[in-house]
């Protein structure tokens, strides 16, 4: 028995902390297991027994501080800043706050309360960032097609199909997971049902033309989904024909919308840039702009 204050829970790896086993989890790293918090300078030495029901079993001893400090590289004694949120991985931030709290000394529940979801501001700020990689894409399903390249048009599509699940995610403000899950948990949200099949549609699509019809539809559901939260003021969706060439865009100005509710000068001053978006995006952020790139090297130095 641990006769010490402490704390306990399941969170982090593992497909059971995210409620998604299966019959094939069992495989591998699939035994009982929890989580002990202790206090600074505590030594501890849990007395679990080696199996349960038959299966091994584990207990990993942390401090909060040492805990957090390891999964998200910050202290959970201090303040988040808006560059702790915009540079958590948002899939850990999944595994951080799933899973279940069962026994708290130690303030556990309080910071995975405070990690529950981005702030309102921040939230903005990736909804921004995720509408614009949609918009300037959509023509370029026609363009690819209307050069004779349905395949690339396809790639295009696959990808704007992921970038609207992923605006799907925030919009119901639910932190979207590593891909072998993706799809599983877009499915769970409320909209997975309307949403998904017209998802589905672009990607079953074998002309230029019905991709774009298809996208032109789920990119409407999505917006209308905007507009139900009240965040800002609706927005009407309007056809765009981009520099007058034959391809539909269906576009509103969800972007400038949401930019003029930000109110944190914090991040009004990282939205005033281009909106990168999270840590996922950092791949991204360096293409086509070559004086950036020290800012790579300096990553691959530290």
């Amino acid at each position: 028995m641990v006769d010490v204050p402490h704390s306990a829970g399941l969170m982090g790896r593992g497909s059971e902390v995210l409620g998604f086993d299966d019959e094939m989890s069992g495989d591998h790293n699939w035994e009982p297991r929890a989580l002990l918090f202790v206090q600074d300078g505590v030594t501890l030495e849990p007395e679990v027994p080696d199996e349960f029901e038959g299966r091994p079993s584990f207990v990993e001893v942390h401090t909060l501080r040492s805990y957090y400090q390891k999964q998200l590289g910050f202290d959970p004694d201090r303040e988040l800043t808006v560059r702790d949120w915009l540079t958590f991985p948002e899939q850990i931030l999944r595994m951080q706050t799933a899973g279940g709290v069962f026994h708290d000394e130690l303030g556990l529940q309080d910071v995975r309360d405070r990690l529950a979801y981005y702030p309102r501001d921040v939230w903005y700020y990736l909804m921004i960032a995720a509408w614009w990689r949609v918009h300037p894409e959509m023509n370029l399903i026609g363009r690819a097609g209307y050069a004779g390249d349905e395949l690339g048009s396809a790639v295009i599509g696959a990808q704007l199909v992921q970038d609207l699940m992923q605006l799907c995610f925030l919009l119901e403000r639910d932190y979207a997971p590593y891909r072998k899950w993706f799809g599983t948990a877009f499915s769970r949200l409320s909209c997975g049902p309307t949403v998904g099949p017209m998802l589905r549609d672009v990607l079953r699509a074998t002309s230029w033309q019905e991709r774009e019809e298809a996208l032109m539809a789920a990119y409407r559901a999505v917006g209308e989904l905007h507009n139900r939260l009240e965040i800002t003021p609706p927005l009407e969706l309007g056809v765009e024909r981009m520099c007058g060439r034959p391809f539909r865009v269906v576009w509103a100005d969800f972007p400038g919308a949401l930019a003029a509710a930000i109110e944190d000068p914090d991040v009004k001053r990282v939205a005033e840039r281009w909106p990168v978006g999270g840590i996922e995006q950092v791949r991204e952020v360096f293409w086509g702009r070559v004086n950036d790139r020290r800012q790579l090297v300096e990553l691959l130095d530290s």
